[in-house]
């Protein structure tokens, strides 16, 4: 079955406008202008009603390819506190490494800015809920960046779980694997990279201060000082699309383990992480990442119900369970009276019967694939929707942080090696 996207992104792109700066086009201010930032860019460019007036980078050489790629109009901050401090522009994106986040998320939202930021929205657990309550304040709009959400398998498969199809859902696997350098954040460095072209300490912000060094800025995924690697990453990814499927809130429990295996060169965070987390609404997830392999071919997610098994990635699928009933391995150790009896009870009969001596038919498998636009722009599409009509976004500030809020469990998890617990009142991390 395939599900067309095209008329919903034609309708996220529309609506009524607002009376925007110059000739009723939004006007985006883009902060961090890297190689993720120029697939936000893209879907940016493709919509209409909107333009990117603005750019801020540490970096000269990414300003000079959205130059190359959007025009010479766009103005170029030197500093994203410039570009914050710029009237005309109605939003931002905040396409910077994790650490710098909370900041200027904050720092926009108090501009009047509406926000669109990259995952994870926070590189603690405690900025959560400051950005949020600052959002609500400023009464502006914050979408976070894990797009899947916003495609048409996963909204299917929620509707089918809602439905009950799967039955109940006690257990989830969900698995992100990569076996190359890239994979593991080993990017390669630009020539011309050097202390006239990067802004260090700009880069740095609120980070500690370190010499200058090239691998830490354009592979920061790969210190914690930057990043929480494959959890902040990765996992948040999978644990926005478990709180949407199963309208679940954040585990209530969670042990993580991980180990740094191979890439031991230029990095401090773990290749390999595996956790475990258990929530409230009746199920657990088991989470785990490695970038010594990629069997599990970029991502999958397996949502294991009485009735049934959604699983996630190249479109979705629903497998329906066939489980039967056979006790005669069991029974058949019984006297031979006994057996006969056992055989008799109707409600066996029922039961077991059809399953063990009849011929059954097996219920078909159930295979969906999305085609038209990509996720990432029907989720750009959705906040320039919010941001002309106010309406609700995919992943608001609240559920952004929640998502996060999984990997600084794990995180912390595997430094403490003991479980974590969320406080469900306080919207933290239980101390």
């Amino acid at each position: 079955m395939l599900i067309d996207r095209r008329k919903f992104a034609a309708v996220s792109a529309a609506g009524i406008m607002r009376g925007f700066a110059a000739n009723d086009r939004i006007q985006v201010g883009v902060i961090g202008t890297g190689a993720r930032s120029q697939e936000l860019m893209q879907a940016l460019h493709a919509q209409p009603g909107v333009e990117i007036a603005a750019v801020a980078d540490a970096y000269t050489g990414r300003v000079q390819r959205t130059l190359e790629r959007y025009g010479k109009k766009l103005r170029v901050m030197a500093t994203h506190t410039q570009l914050l401090e710029d009237k005309s522009l109605d939003a931002v994106i905040v396409a910077t490494p994790d650490h710098w986040h909370k900041d200027i998320v904050i720092r926009a939202v108090k501009a009047g800015k509406d926000v669109y930021c990259e995952k994870p929205l926070t590189f603690r657990s405690s900025e959560g809920m400051e950005i949020v309550r600052a959002a609500a304040e400023a009464k502006r709009i914050v979408q976070v960046g894990s797009q899947g959400i916003s495609t048409a398998s996963q909204q299917k498969a929620k509707e089918m779980i809602r439905g009950g199809k799967l039955g109940r859902v006690t257990m989830i696997r969900a698995a992100y694997n990569r076996n190359t350098a890239s994979g593991a954040w080993i990017y390669p460095i630009p020539p011309d990279a050097s202390p006239k072209t990067v802004n260090w300490d700009l880069f740095q912000g609120p980070a500690p201060k370190r010499q200058f060094n090239l691998e830490r800025f354009f592979r920061w995924r790969c210190y914690e000082d930057y990043s929480g690697g494959i959890a902040t990453d990765l996992f948040v990814h999978l644990c926005t699309t478990i709180h949407y499927l199963m309208d679940a809130k954040a585990p209530s429990r969670v042990m993580g383990m991980g180990q740094l295996y191979r890439w031991t060169k230029s990095r401090d965070v773990p290749d390999t992480l595996n956790a475990i987390l258990e929530y409230p609404e009746g199920f657990t997830v088991n989470l785990s990442s490695t970038f010594n392999n990629q069997f599990a071919a970029d991502s999958s997610f397996q949502f294991l119900g009485t009735e049934g098994t959604i699983t996630l990635g190249d479109g979705m699928t629903f497998h329906p369970e066939n489980a039967m009933e056979d006790n005669r391995w069991i029974v058949e150790s019984w006297p031979e009276k006994l057996e006969r009896e056992y055989y008799q009870n109707p409600k066996v009969r029922e039961a077991e019967l059809p399953a063990t001596w009849k011929a059954r038919l097996r219920p078909a498998v159930e295979q969906f694939r999305q085609v038209g636009v990509d996720s990432t722009h029907t989720h750009i599409a959705n906040w320039l929707d919010a941001i002309r009509t106010r309406k609700p976004v995919y992943e608001d500030a609240l559920t952004g942080h929640r998502a996060a809020a999984c990997a600084h469990m794990v995180n912390l998890s595997v430094k403490q090696k003991r479980a974590v617990e969320w406080d469900f009142q306080k919207e933290d991390i239980r101390s």
